[in-house]
């Protein structure tokens, strides 16, 4: 089961998200801060396959979180793909967070949650597909 970190401190969107990812049969956990976030992805039992982050939340902002996943040398945290989903949506802010390693970049108000759900399994499946064919 592919398992996903949503990092967003909008409750209600994050509930939101929850939902969609599980309906498609993902396995969701949530951080309302970029700390808790990246203790998650830390995490040895529940680490995931891919982190949806908010840049703009409390105590550890999401930017702070990319740029200690880009320094990490212990954790193996640059092979978790993270995909921005941030209302920040100026050039500076998106090439910002794509220099410090995201994956990709949505900027909520120009993409419907359904929308990113798909983006999201997309990019995983290709991911696979890769694995895959390296492998071989």
């Amino acid at each position: 089961m592919v398992k996903i970190l949503i990092a967003e401190d909008e409750k209600i969107l994050a509930e939101v998200l929850k939902e969609e990812f599980k309906a498609v049969g993902f396995k969701v956990f949530s951080a309302e801060t970029g700390k808790d976030a990246l203790e998650i992805m830390r995490s040895k039992t529940n680490r995931p396959d891919a982190v949806l982050l908010d840049l703009l939340m409390p105590v550890m902002d999401g930017f702070t979180v990319l740029e200690k996943v880009a320094k990490d040398k212990v954790y193996g945290l640059k092979d978790i793909p993270i995909i921005v989903l941030s209302n920040l949506g100026q050039d500076a802010e998106i090439k910002r967070a794509l220099q410090l390693g995201a994956a990709d970049y949505f900027v909520k108000s120009q993409h419907p949650l359904l929308e990113v759900v798909e983006k999201v399994k997309e990019f995983l499946e290709k991911i696979r597909r890769a694995d895959i064919k390296n492998k071989k």
